[in-house]
């Protein structure tokens, strides 16, 4: 694992909330010269730990639409079984996410879709193709409250204290 020190987190800071910069701007504002604040971006890069830039689309002001999360349990928890599942909604575009849980159901997924009619569609699809969900909840988002923050580096890197 790469060692991070504080202007390798501010970098980090600095590009989960605005994404990519200007090298010289992000140079400035972490107090280093371009060239060495360029190694730092493309090392973080090479390590692994930058996986992507992204743009962070207001939908609202594209279409309207519906964000879903479903909980869904499947009726076999076998290897197969769930490799079967994660196969079938990798390449479904109204599935932003997907995580398998542990506990009591076995995925959360989230969905965005046009409307209430075409993620009946999509879950009647999922039904059909999945060969065995037990049941599935739906949760539907009537107001983002909050989303897309950056996560927590300094309380992760942040060592443990005994007993605690």
């Amino acid at each position: 694992m790469l060692r991070l020190d504080s202007r390798d987190l501010e970098i980090l800071r600095i590009l989960s909330r605005e994404g990519r910069i200007a090298k010289a701007d992000l140079a400035k504002r972490i107090n280093l010269s371009t060239s060495p604040a360029w190694e730092r971006l493309k090392r973080l890069e090479t390590a692994g730990i930058i996986a992507g830039y992204h743009a962070e689309i207001a939908l609202r002001a594209v279409a309207p639409h519906l964000t879903i999360f479903v909980t869904l349990e499947l009726e076999r928890h076998g290897t197969e079984s769930f490799r079967a599942f994660e196969t079938l909604i990798e390449n479904r575009e109204e599935v932003l996410g997907c995580w398998a849980l542990g506990g009591g159901f076995d995925y959360l997924m989230q969905i965005v879709t046009r409307d209430i009619d075409s993620y009946q569609a999509f879950m009647e699809e999922l039904l059909r193709d999945s060969g065995g969900i037990a049941r599935y909840y739906t949760y539907v988002v009537t107001k983002p409250v909050k989303t897309g923050a950056p996560p927590p580096l300094e309380l992760l890197m942040k060592p443990t204290e005994p007993g605690g």
